[in-house]
């Protein structure tokens, strides 16, 4: 856990194009990891299912093939590259559990190498090209924080991050940081009308759930065209970060892989929530038809 003297800590953002071969992308994954370490990265977030293309796009039995164990190999890779940087590491990964149950999961390392934990994505949508309903069990650990040697981190997963209560449930366990493993993107057919608004949408939300609960939060999102030429997924990159008032604090392109690295003051923790203590007024006592699905 970081010290009372400890008043920053340094996040990397991994933003890459994702290529067939999944070895491939592991490997170009790991290098990125000790280049953001070299520039002063401390908390390392890589994109969501860094080491395939975006396979949900879709139904084909043969890609449960793609998915490992936990702990597994790439695990391994993932802790060894922890230790050797000193840096925590937070990482989506395709999880097969037992024949026939797989999950999208986060796993956390701290920075010597040693699991903190996984989380499993509880929200899975059900989109044209994104058919993760078929691919992923929803996930049944509830919404986690982690203690770390630089400070408590919670991790949620792309659909996640349109949730308020998962931001809200995370930040009430202490979460300093809120880390959004992403794939997102435009169908090119729509980008013209809609892709403006879609994007800048995606941004706003996260960028509420840093002010309404006062925490930094971290976006990082994979680039480049996956699927057919005539179709498939344009994902739009764009991963940022911004402090607890939604600053944005730095931002990667749409359209290149970049190694974002940004430096995060925890002192704006205390700041902002000082200035708007929402967390204070919240009326714990008035929510409990929060439970419910709808209310008429």
């Amino acid at each position: 856990m970081a010290t009372p003297q400890a008043h920053t800590f340094t996040l990397g953002l991994v933003q890459m194009r994702c290529e067939a071969d999944l070895n491939a992308n592991l490997e170009r994954t790991l290098s990125a990891i000790h280049r953001a370490a070299r520039n002063g990265a401390e908390i390392i977030c890589l994109q969501e299912l860094f080491r395939s293309p975006y396979f949900c796009q879709r139904y084909d039995p043969t890609l449960f093939d793609w998915a490992e164990p936990i702990p597994g190999p790439t695990t391994e890779r993932l802790a060894q590259a922890a230790r050797e940087t000193r840096a925590v590491i937070a990482a989506s990964l395709f999880e097969r559990r037992a024949p026939g149950v797989y999950h999208n999961t986060a796993v956390v390392f701290d920075a010597d190498g040693s699991l903190c934990g996984l989380y499993r994505k509880m929200h899975i949508p059900d989109d044209p090209l994104y058919f993760e309903k078929y691919y992923f069990t929803p996930g049944d650990t509830g919404f986690r924080t982690f203690a770390t040697r630089l400070g408590r981190v919670g991790v949620l997963v792309c659909w996640d991050q349109w949730f308020p209560e998962a931001a809200r449930l995370a930040a009430l366990q202490g979460a300093e940081v809120l880390l959004y493993p992403t794939a997102i993107g435009w169908h090119p057919q729509e980008k013209e009308e809609h892709g403006a608004a879609q994007r800048q949408a995606w941004e706003v939300m996260q960028r509420s759930h840093a002010i309404a609960n006062g925490v930094f939060v971290a976006a990082v999102n994979r680039i480049g065209h996956e699927g057919p030429a005539e179709g498939g997924l344009q994902f739009w990159g764009s991963s940022f970060v911004c402090d607890p008032f939604g600053v944005v604090l730095g931002q990667a392109s749409e359209d290149r892989e970049e190694v974002l690295v940004v430096p995060c003051d925890r002192r704006r923790l205390e700041e902002v929530r000082r200035h708007w203590p929402f967390l204070r007024d919240r009326r714990i006592d008035a929510y409990g038809d929060l439970t419910r699905r709808w209310l008429s």
